[in-house]
């Protein structure tokens, strides 16, 4: 039986949260969504279930190419997680490989003192 695309994404996606474990207000969930323009970056309390900061290539003033862009959401993200008093989070690749611009986000927000 052929499985659609849509569905081994979710089960790829749902795979990846398993492992990694939910969020909590000490150490939140750093979920990542690509699309083909622009990629986004959220700390998500799951207890609580509210996202505590948000940053995406649309909201930052980012230039370069994409990889150079996700390393500035990466960088953003790890900032605004400063400003909250958080230092720890949980990293979400959601169904996306760790390569390309999701690794340049995971790197800039490592650099910017965020521990993944």
């Amino acid at each position: 039986m052929k499985i659609g695309r849509y569905i081994q994404r979710e089960r790829r996606k749902q795979r990846v949260r398993k492992s990694i474990g939910h969020g909590t207000s000490e150490r939140p969930r750093l979920s990542v969504f690509r699309s083909n323009k622009h990629i986004y970056a959220q700390l998500i309390n799951d207890v609580e279930g509210k996202t505590i900061a948000a940053v995406s290539t649309e909201t930052s003033s980012a230039k370069g190419t994409r990889t150079e862009r996700a390393r500035v959401v990466g960088e953003s993200i790890a900032q605004a997680a400063k400003k909250e008093g958080i230092t720890r989070v949980l990293f979400d690749r959601g169904s996306y490989l760790y390569h390309g611009r999701v690794k340049a986000l995971a790197e800039g927000a490592r650099g910017k003192g965020l521990v993944l």
